[in-house]
């Protein structure tokens, strides 16, 4: 059975994987080349840690009507909005992903990373691992907890990718039992720009306050800024705030290897919007008020579930949309978003909103200002 539902569960993730969102087309004469994302960026700005507070890191406000940039403190974004406003979320949580151990009889050290449980009853989880060429079909493994004492146990059942694997856990307990013993000896999965081991300062700070949903590899950076009692304040204005989930995967991260943007393809991963989301977002378009959208993974959900009269639908299943220019945008009219890496699909989507040679202006004025970058770093309210 357990095979069974591993082989269903194939076909099902190479069914998602070409599905695509509509988009409009693009002719071949407006074809968006990778090479126009590039920048340099100074090692120096790429942040280690986090702000001492969590809404107290820079935020630069980008004007799209005007080009106007301000340079302001986060807990000053509650001054751009108003009563009836709408704020979207993605309340997904961070697992402790990144896991340690040892290959049968040779003893050599080995790495995996968690990316996706394909069967809770099987206990079968897609992983990535390494050192790959040493990691084979029938290889069992297994796995110590942060004192070095072996814990766990799986066997390599397939090959995915060229450092992709599929793996079954053995273990006799139920779901549960397993999931909290898995969890136990992960370590948090720190994006490999942050050069440090992880410490104890990351189990709270690489999480958003509102995290409820397990399954993200990466923490939807953009929420990272917003402290309890932020959130609180917007409360006591009438600001709606509201949650969607996306499960954050490394095809968020993953290098484009393609020059012709119309070419790369996205991971699918999961994501789910409620009639509850639904209503308060097309409350607020309706009503004429803004609607923000608190990082990409947000904006990549909503314009997933985009109805055919451009409002915010219920949606559960999975989307590997990728957002470049030129794109309409149709549910919010500005987000929140942190500073990305250069030739990312980050960086890319957020040039789509706020406009290629305007956004470029505004890292070049982050540079120079000594912004901080990535995950980390400080944050960007574009309206």
């Amino acid at each position: 059975m357990a095979l069974k539902s591993f082989y269903m569960w194939k076909e099902f993730r190479t069914f998602v994987r070409c599905f695509q969102p509509f988009q409009e087309p693009r002719s071949f004469l407006m074809r968006t080349k990778l090479s126009q994302f590039n920048f340099t960026l100074p090692e120096r700005l790429i942040a280690e840690y986090p702000a001492e507070n969590r809404d107290e890191s820079r935020l630069m406000v980008l004007h799209r009507d005007t080009g106007e940039i301000e340079h302001k403190i986060f807990k000053d974004i509650i001054d751009y909005f108003d009563e009836g406003d709408t704020f979207i979320f993605n309340n997904t949580k961070v697992f402790p992903a990144r896991l340690f151990g040892k290959k049968e009889k040779t003893g050599a050290s080995i790495e995996v990373f968690l990316l996706r449980e394909l069967n809770a009853r099987h206990k079968l989880w897609d992983v990535l691992v390494d050192p790959a060429r040493k990691i084979r079909v029938g290889n069992k493994l297994y796995f110590v907890d942060h004192q070095g004492n072996e814990r766990l146990a799986a066997e390599v059942i397939d090959n995915t990718t060229s450092r992709g694997r599929t793996i079954r856990f053995l273990y006799d307990g139920d779901e549960e039992e397993f999931r909290q013993e898995l969890f136990s000896l992960g370590h948090i999965p720190l994006p490999p720009y942050i050069k440090r081991s992880p410490k104890s300062i990351d189990e709270e700070r690489y999480q958003t306050v509102y995290a409820k949903e397990v399954g993200a590899v990466a923490a939807p950076t953009a929420g990272l800024h917003f402290s309890e009692s932020l959130l609180k304040r917007f409360e006591l204005k009438g600001i709606n705030m509201t949650e969607l989930t996306l499960h954050v995967g490394l095809g968020t991260f993953r290098n484009i290897e393609v020059e012709d943007l119309s070419k790369h393809k996205m991971d699918a991963e999961y994501i789910k919007i409620t009639q509850e989301t639904a209503d308060i977002v097309n409350k607020s378009k309706r009503e004429g008020r803004r609607v923000c959208s608190v990082g990409t993974t947000s904006m990549r959900s909503i314009e997933t579930g985009v109805s055919a009269e451009n409002f915010l639908k219920p949606i559960e299943g999975w989307t590997n949309l990728f957002i470049f220019p030129p794109y309409e945008f149709r549910i919010a009219d500005s987000m929140v978003t942190n500073f990305h890496l250069p030739k990312s699909s980050l960086f890319i989507m957020v040039s789509a909103f706020a406009g290629k040679e305007l956004l470029r202006h505004a890292y070049d004025v982050a540079i120079k200002e000594e912004y901080r970058f990535f995950s980390y770093g400080d944050a960007m309210l574009i309206i």
